[in-house]
């Protein structure tokens, strides 16, 4: 029974709020730290359990601090964002490069991994179409061997299946104007290359 004449211990809600803000601060930390471990593209291992092992919580804790798994994800997202300073918010044409820069810096320090085993078949033809890009820029530039690879590399790029599908599924574009919008930036790149601007001029 408590003393009625004892004053009672005030209620330090300050501390409590920094103790919560300190738990959600480890749990993202271990969240960018787990994320780190598999390929950039790869989120399926970011899970609530994973996370709270790692930040040596309780799952009852991530899920105080983030309700579903998503929100936790979208928590980690924005903070490798803001490890990368990138604000898409207040991104111009004149800021795209830098912004990209920074990204696939950030991206390089990320384990790289294929994403898919691919038939013997499919594997040939594009090693056949590395080789003819390569050929072909290193007839049309007067190159070091590291510049003649990124030009035909980015070329590849461009050209890939990967690159159209993206552009039809992920931006909606229509075929007809996904290929016009690939072969107008191989326009420019292939102008570039006869002009004798390289990646590094």
């Amino acid at each position: 029974m408590t003393d009625p004449g004892r004053p009672r211990r005030a209620y330090d809600s300050s501390r409590r709020r920094e103790g919560a803000a300190e738990t959600r601060e480890r749990i993202l930390a271990a969240g960018v730290e787990l994320l780190h471990r598999y390929p950039i593209w790869n989120w399926q291992p970011l899970t609530v359990p994973a996370v709270a092992h790692r930040a040596e919580v309780t799952e009852r804790t991530v899920y105080r601090h983030f309700p579903t798994e998503r929100a936790l994800r979208d928590a980690v997202l924005a903070r490798t964002a803001e490890d990368v300073d990138v604000d898409l918010d207040a991104m111009t044409l004149d800021t795209v490069e830098g912004f990209t820069a920074r990204v696939l810096e950030y991206v390089a320090s990320f384990p790289v991994k294929e994403r898919q085993q691919r038939d013997p078949t499919v594997v040939a033809a594009r090693e056949r179409q590395r080789e003819a890009l390569l050929r072909a820029v290193a007839a049309s530039a007067a190159w070091a061997e590291p510049e003649v690879r990124a030009a035909a590399a980015m070329l590849d790029v461009l050209w890939s299946v990967v690159s159209f599908e993206q552009l039809v599924t992920e931006w909606g574009m229509q075929p007809q104007d996904a290929i016009a919008a690939i072969t107008w930036v191989i326009r420019v790149l292939r102008d570039a290359i006869r002009e004798d601007r390289g990646p590094r001029s």
